[in-house]
């Protein structure tokens, strides 16, 4: 037997109700500090160094995110 449940709620509604904290703030600060950081880039090596002190995980984490970027290209190219 299969059964399937739709839940319809934002994002914030499904946060508290599985009891994960609001991130919001932490979220917004390392938004801003990664900005303020991008601003003093001059180039491709510079922000690719930059990007690895702030990305969670360190290489692994750079290197999953690549890899979804290039996923993501590779969808809109296909019209996907």
């Amino acid at each position: 037997m299969k059964v399937n449940v739709e839940v319809e709620c934002t994002p914030e509604e499904a946060r508290r109700f599985l009891g994960l904290p609001d991130v919001t703030k932490a979220n917004e600060a390392y938004v801003e500090a990664v900005l303020k950081a991008m601003q003093g880039v001059g180039n491709v090596e510079q922000l690719h160094a930059m990007t690895k002190q702030f990305a969670p995980m360190g290489e692994m984490g750079m290197k999953f995110f690549q890899q979804f970027m290039d996923a993501s290209m590779l969808g809109k190219k296909k019209g996907v």
